[in-house]
């Protein structure tokens, strides 16, 4: 098996990130995915740009995709993308936001930001509305911190 993806080159590592605010509400983002059957739930994130770190992705991925900047952004977890690969998905939670405009691309333009309870995020995910893994993932392993912490 190879990490070079056809068309696109070498495999990227990626980031993706639990935003929640002094509230303890969770940033999703949803968009119509016509080729998967529907509408779904994520959370910002996407892959590095080249020379770019996990936390700079995050961060970047964050502000672009949600309009939000995080003051602390703690490190979750990293795993693999899939078993083919070497690319790993770095999973983060942002604290200390402040709101901002969104930066869109135009592949990006239809993404829908919205502020959930962490309880009714991770319901959405039990019910499948998440198309890909590592944000229900995220929110997981964000929401048992958070109680560990007392947050």
């Amino acid at each position: 098996m190879s990490d070079d993806v056809p068309g696109r080159g070498p495999a990227r590592d990626a980031a993706v990130v639990v935003a929640r605010d002094d509230e303890g509400l969770v940033a999703l983002l949803s968009a119509d995915f016509p080729r998967h059957g529907g509408q779904y739930l994520f959370l910002p994130g996407g892959r590095r740009e080249e020379r770019e770190s996990p936390e700079d992705c995050a961060r970047r991925e964050l502000r672009e995709e949600a309009g939000v900047i995080a003051a602390q952004l703690c490190p979750l977890g990293t795993y693999a993308i899939t078993l083919g690969s070497t690319a790993r998905v770095h999973l983060f939670e942002a604290r200390g936001l402040s709101l901002g405009p969104q930066e869109l691309t135009p592949s990006e333009r239809d993404f829908k930001l919205s502020w959930w309870t962490m309880t009714d995020a991770l319901d959405a995910a039990t019910e499948g509305r998440f198309l890909l893994p590592a944000g229900p993932l995220a929110l997981l392993l964000a929401d048992r911190g958070g109680r560990r912490l007392g947050v």
